[in-house]
């Protein structure tokens, strides 16, 4: 059931140049009739009534109707169009800061206007700024007027004619299934059409909270709908992959020669088991439990299409390695890539250190390579010769050219964008089969997203952390309690510890005023100036950020990984990936600028050893002397929890699914209306509903999709 558009009245259908409306209309996306019906407004305005100016009160947003008395320029303290207005109760100073010469002319002295707009009183008396003015007379409307999202050169007048011609042209017949579907929880759903029409243009007399929080009955229609485009496309995609074709790769078993007749023989154990034998570590339950799934998704002919998620620490990239070995030894190439090199270079050395005393050849790939190294790679990659792959994007890239692989792992799967993720799947050209497909995160999945964003996938959990991991304890400190932070620093350092300071900036900004990693570095620096390790030795303060070469980002971290330096100060760079035991303190910066899931993406780099370990989140209150509401909601979860699951659930509470997701939809939120938040019983009514209409009404299906998402659903594949 491939999404395709019908065509519609608006529909280009000729060659002629495009008009600034058509060119405005088409940047932000409203080429079908539908398109334009569901571009519904931000807010409305009243403009169905009168207020006089004896019955308004200061910060009310009133529309008067009032004679000109007074019009003129002036240029103290700046240019200012000073209009004064009566309307026979009381007098109104209308002010405009930047005007033309024929508003001037229409706000002229004797002119009878209706001008809206907040009142505010003061010494002076009544007064508006920048108001909506335009000549009195004629009827006045009967329906709020609606205020649109627009772009420059796109005025609301021809917007919203715009729209008025979309809606009256747009085929909008019922896409449900017959039957009982004409209501939802013992709620009688409006037809899109009169939800549409409402929406566009609201009575006066409706509660506008039932507009803004979304829960009048013609908002319900709208999410409902949305809800169940969304579930049959991705139950779509899941039925369609179930038709495609991958190698079939089981896992070897080693079967022990017990011939009472036959001397018995060294038995050569398969990767997956020599693997687990070498490993100076026992797997949990739930690594376990996650390696099975996997494993019997490998040695189906269907492509896996799986997410594995789990806190940080939990151990993915053992569970990745494991799967690795399935694929190896069944004769096929893996490849392994990662958002950043930092952290693809970790999994690199790990790799390296448990499977190539295996046997293992592995090849690095990223986009930093000299060419004559990169060469000999892409032609190990080419022959078949590198079993396994790891690096960057540049594992994706139109020279690299697979000889036979057969199964596709992606860290940290939210940093990269749809179409990369789609490039990697499509590197296997053998026979017409596709790759196996696993996705990691170390940011969980709450329930709902897992039911709407990510229902197309199969999902397994690690959810409990590996022994030994020690709690990390979280400290809120006040700026002005930097330099008993960097005391601490000392302490540290003379046990033998190790310390990363995380900065939100490389370099000084006027835009913001953050401290920065160049500054602090410094700062620092001349602050541990005779601090030394347990050995004598002088502490080094490191620095380590994004815009550094290459080569020296790597001879950084490699100092600070074998211990060589005490100090790590670092932008976000280290927010995944990096592994020393040694360090048990991370200062976090400004830690009201960062996104919660980020926060605990940091403090997940400390705790991995044997020491107890503390992370401190370093926040300025500014000059208002108070945290935001947003800021202060953030760093109170960091505080009260070290669990993921929960942080990511309260993380979707503060910042919606749309932010939470990231590159999940290609940078576009797929649920423009619907919030997973509140709307978790729509949600359900649509998974099961998407069942009936693909499996009873296939063609209502494909409209309802083709209506909702256009050519947007094949982003929900990847």
């Amino acid at each position: 059931m491939p999404a395709r558009s019908a065509p519609t009245k608006s529909t280009p259908t000729s060659t002629a140049p495009k008009g600034p409306v058509e060119k405005a209309l088409e940047k932000m996306g409203l080429v079908r009739d539908i398109d334009l019906a569901l571009h519904l407004p931000l807010r409305y305005e009243d403009e169905t009534r009168i207020t006089k100016l004896r019955d308004a009160r200061e910060g009310d947003m009133v529309q008067i109707e009032a004679v000109v008395t007074h019009n003129e320029v002036t240029f103290r303290p700046r240019k200012q169009l000073i209009v004064t207005v009566d309307d026979g109760t009381d007098v109104c100073t209308l002010r405009f800061f930047s005007f033309y010469p024929s508003q001037q002319k229409a706000l002229a002295v004797g002119n009878r206007v209706r001008a809206r707009g907040e009142l505010k009183g003061g010494f002076l008396g009544w007064a508006m700024l920048h108001p909506v003015c335009r000549a009195a007379g004629g009827d006045l409307p009967t329906a709020l007027t609606p205020i649109y999202p627009t772009v420059a050169g796109l005025p609301q007048h021809l917007l919203r004619k715009a729209v008025l011609a979309g809606l009256a042209q747009a085929e909008l017949s019922d896409t449900f299934a017959p039957g009982d579907l004409r209501q939802i929880n013992d709620q009688a759903l409006w037809t899109l059409r009169e939800a549409l029409a409402f929406l566009h243009h609201p009575k006066a007399d409706v509660a506008l909270s039932t507009l803004q929080d979304h829960s009048h009955p013609a908002w319900q229609r709208l999410k409902a709908e949305e809800l169940l485009a969304q579930q049959i496309s991705q139950l779509h995609s899941r039925r369609v992959r179930a038709h495609l074709r991958a190698p079939v790769l089981k896992r070897v078993v080693a079967e022990p020669n017990d011939s009472p007749v036959e001397p018995k023989l060294p038995v050569l154990l398969p990767l997956y088991e020599s693997l687990l034998a070498k490993l100076p570590f026992a797997l949990t339950g739930a690594q376990q439990r996650v390696c099975d799934e996997i494993a019997r998704d490998l040695a189906r002919m269907v492509p896996m299409h799986r997410l594995l998620q789990g806190d940080v620490g939990a151990g993915k990239t053992v569970v990745a390695a494991l799967a690795a070995t399935i694929c190896i030894d069944a004769g096929w190439q893996c490849a392994l890539m990662a958002p950043t090199e930092i952290l693809a270079e970790q999994h690199f050395r790990k790799l390296i250190a448990w499977l190539e005393p295996l046997g293992v050849t592995t090849a690095w790939l990223t986009g930093n390579q000299k060419a004559k190294e990169r060469r000999s790679r892409l032609e190990m990659i080419a022959s078949g010769d590198a079993q396994l792959v790891v690096g960057t994007h540049a594992v994706i890239q139109d020279k690299v050219h697979f000889k036979n692989l057969a199964l596709a792992i992606i860290d940290e799967q939210h940093r990269f964008g749809v179409a990369q993720r789609l490039a990697l799947r499509s590197k296997l050209r053998h026979e017409g089969m596709e790759p196996h497909l696993l996705m990691m995160t170390a940011t969980p999945i709450p329930r709902t997203l897992a039911m709407s964003y990510y229902a197309d996938l199969d999902v397994s959990t690690i959810d409990e952390l590996p022994p030994g991991r020690t709690p990390v304890l979280t400290k809120l400190v006040n700026e002005s309690r930097r330099a008993e932070v960097v005391e601490r620093i000392r302490h540290q350092i003379g046990q033998g510890r190790q310390i990363y300071w995380v900065c939100p900036l490389i370099e000084e900004s006027e835009a913001l005023d953050l401290s920065n990693a160049t500054q602090t570095h410094a700062q620092l620096q001349a602050s541990l100036q005779g601090t030394q390790t347990p050995g004598g030795q002088a502490a080094v303060v490191g620095l380590l950020h994004s815009r550094m070469p290459t080569e020296e980002k790597k001879a950084v971290m490699a100092a600070f990984v074998q211990g060589q330096m005490a100090l790590l100060v670092s932008t976000t760079v280290i927010e995944v990936g990096v592994d020393v035991p040694n360090a048990s303190l991370m200062v976090i910066e400004h830690a009201e600028r960062f996104g919660l899931s980020q926060l605990h993406q940091l403090r997940g780099r400390v705790g991995r050893g044997t020491a107890a370990s503390a992370c401190v989140l370093l926040y300025s209150t500014g000059d208002s002397g108070r945290l935001g509401e947003t800021a202060r909601e953030r760093l109170k979860a960091m505080a009260q929890t070290n669990d993921g699951f929960e942080i990511a659930r309260r993380d979707l509470e503060i910042r919606g699914p749309g932010e939470f997701l990231g590159a999940r939809q290609s940078g576009e939120a797929m649920l423009r209306f619907a919030d997973l938040g509140t709307d978790t019983a729509l949600l359900q009514w649509a998974r099961r509903e998407a069942h009936l209409l693909l499996d009873h009404h296939p063609a209502l299906a494909e409209k309802h999709v083709a209506r909702w998402l256009g050519g947007k659903s094949e982003f929900l594949k990847a």
